[in-house]
């Protein structure tokens, strides 16, 4: 019996000679059954027999199944070498580390940043502003307007003149926020992302246009991180005199407006309590949304919206 066990190889077998020896008409179950008729030492060699068989049965199944869990783990290893599998990660929206990128920028150049609110009164949007009750910013087709008179912030030039009421001069700020207007097309949203920088000093600091035209260009090319070139072309805003706009050089010859900008009106200063005539300054308006459209490449604003996971993974970021 213990050279049979021996031979088999699987635990099926095994199991059904474990049955035919100790099941309920297995031999050695007879052979117990007939104790009571042997001597004493009959009985001690049935015991011993007994108890060898188990102990050969229950070594041989270990065996046995050792072996099944060997060949198992052979044929189904797993390779912890592997990469894992990709997972879906969140990562920072472009326009987000747009805005992110250039506020370190304006901050790393001395300015410090202001946000307000998106419903505005009309002196903060406009009136301020040195924008009169005629001006074609203040139409209905322009600008959201609120029944109680409000309008929702066209620019975050507002900003600027609640920071002059609340800090006062000399003041370096830059102010952030989102603006709305009716506007819808490839390049332009009825609600985009402004950001707007103010530098206000005493006349005798000589604060002048080369002093904004450095602080765009040095903005501006530590954002595309490469040198640019630039026009700059007169212009008209209610808010600053003389008004600029400054264009770049893109993609070749094509030129690109890319910020509006001048020398603080002295209308405003006075409608903010201060002498234009013991300080003058800059200020400079763009849109981050449009110059990180410039840096995706991209030719339709809307793409920043609608949600193409795809596109927001291999954006850069």
């Amino acid at each position: 019996m213990l050279d049979e066990i021996k031979k088999i190889d699987n635990l099926e077998e095994l199991q059904a000679l474990y049955t035919a020896t100790f099941g309920k008409n297995g031999t050695m179950t007879a052979r117990l059954k007939t104790m009571a008729t042997l001597s004493n030492g009959e009985r001690a060699a049935v015991n011993a027999e007994n108890a060898e068989l188990r102990r050969a049965f229950k070594e041989k199944q270990i065996e046995l199944e050792q072996a099944a869990l060997n060949a198992k783990l052979s044929s189904e290893y797993v390779d912890v070498t592997l990469d894992t599998e990709p997972k879906n990660h969140g990562t920072i929206h472009p326009l987000t580390e747009t805005l992110s990128q250039i506020g370190s920028i304006l901050e790393s150049l001395g300015y410090t940043m202001w946000t307000g609110p998106e419903v505005e009164d009309d002196w903060h949007n406009f009136t301020a502003l040195n924008t009169p009750s005629y001006h074609p910013a203040r139409d209905m087709q322009d600008s959201f307007f609120l029944d109680n008179g409000n309008v929702l912030r066209t620019q975050t030039s507002a900003i600027q003149i609640r920071a002059m009421e609340q800090h006062g001069v000399p003041i370096k700020m830059f102010g952030v926020g989102r603006t709305y207007r009716k506007e819808m097309d490839a390049t332009h949203s009825p609600m985009f992302g402004q950001i707007e920088g103010l530098y206000v000093d005493k006349i005798d600091k000589h604060i002048t246009m080369s002093d904004l035209v450095a602080t765009i260009r040095t903005m501006l090319e530590r954002y595309f991180e490469r040198k640019l070139e630039m026009r700059i072309r007169p212009s008209y805003f209610p808010f600053t005199e003389p008004s600029i706009e400054i264009d770049i050089k893109w993609n070749g010859d094509r030129w690109l407006e890319i910020a509006g900008a001048g020398m603080v009106h002295p209308n405003v200063l006075r409608n903010c309590g201060i002498n234009p005539d013991e300080y003058q300054g800059f200020a400079f308006g763009f849109g981050w949304d449009r110059i990180a459209m410039l840096k995706f490449g991209l030719n339709d604003i809307r793409k920043f919206y609608d949600g193409d996971i795809r596109w927001l993974k291999n954006s850069g970021f």
